[in-house]
């Protein structure tokens, strides 16, 4: 109803079908360090006109850590109301519990589609690593959607493939891997083949690395990307070929 009142669209939630591309969004920013909210406009409007399916913010490439707790709401706001209903994931990670919740209740009540959390530094066992994750969702929610960023060269934590299925399995309301590991084609295949067996539950798996693999990702079975990238438009194109059957032309636009 309120979508209705407003003109605008209510936001969907994003779930385990999430398909296509999901940029990474750079934070831009004016010379003395403000934030250049006519660029957070237009580049809101360009991932659109490019044909991705929505994007992230406040992510690493997001810049996030410079950015204190009234700014990154402030954008989030804007980007969220600029995207008119499309759906915006927000990265929520953060040192600890109480700042990753009051972050992500207040951008979902904006119509974010889902948050974004990647593994706490310091993690060093699998324990710790699926016992931070049952934290992080008690603290923020088991009714946001979230996404898990498997990005160790950036944390430095490792997850194992046991421990994806594990933090997958104890957190219903985890919808999307952002699937970052180096080398990672055959955890790509490991995780499929545990959905196909049944042994693990169907969750959309998306890309990063500034899609250096993703040729081959796709081959492994990948539902699209979620990364930083200068030309969005051209994994919007290689997704398209790939759905048609059209292996030759997309290896050969990468």
């Amino acid at each position: 109803k309120s979508g209705r009142k407003t003109g605008k669209r209510p936001a969907m939630k994003l779930d385990t079908s999430a398909s296509g591309v999901y940029s990474i969004a750079p934070t831009p920013f004016l010379e003395d360090g403000a934030i250049d909210w006519t660029s957070v406009d237009r580049m809101t409007d360009f991932y659109f006109e490019a044909g991705c399916n929505g994007f992230t913010i406040l992510g690493v490439l997001g810049e996030a850590s410079k950015m204190d707790a009234d700014e990154a709401l402030a954008i989030a706001a804007r980007v969220i109301k600029r995207a008119n209903g499309k759906p915006i994931i927000v990265g929520v990670s953060a040192p600890g519990f109480a700042a990753m919740r009051s972050l992500s209740r207040k951008v979902m009540d904006m119509g974010a589609a889902a948050v974004m959390i990647a593994p706490g530094a310091g993690l060093k066992t699998d324990d710790q690593i699926t016992g931070y994750f049952r934290n992080a969702v008690e603290a923020i929610g088991s009714d946001v959607p979230w996404v898990l960023q498997d990005y160790p060269h950036s944390t430095g934590v490792t997850m194992s493939n046991g421990v994806v299925k594990k933090v997958v399995t104890e957190n219903p309301s985890l919808v999307i891997l952002k699937h970052e590991d180096w080398p990672g084609l055959d955890k790509i295949t490991t995780l499929r083949g545990w959905e196909k067996d049944g042994s693990m539950r169907k969750i959309s798996i998306l890309i990063g690395n500034n899609g250096l693999f993703f040729d081959f990702e796709l081959d492994r079975g990948v539902d699209g990307a979620n990364t930083g990238y200068a030309f969005p438009d051209m994994l919007v194109e290689m997704i398209a070929l790939n759905k048609a059957g059209k292996r030759d032309q997309a290896h050969d636009l990468f």
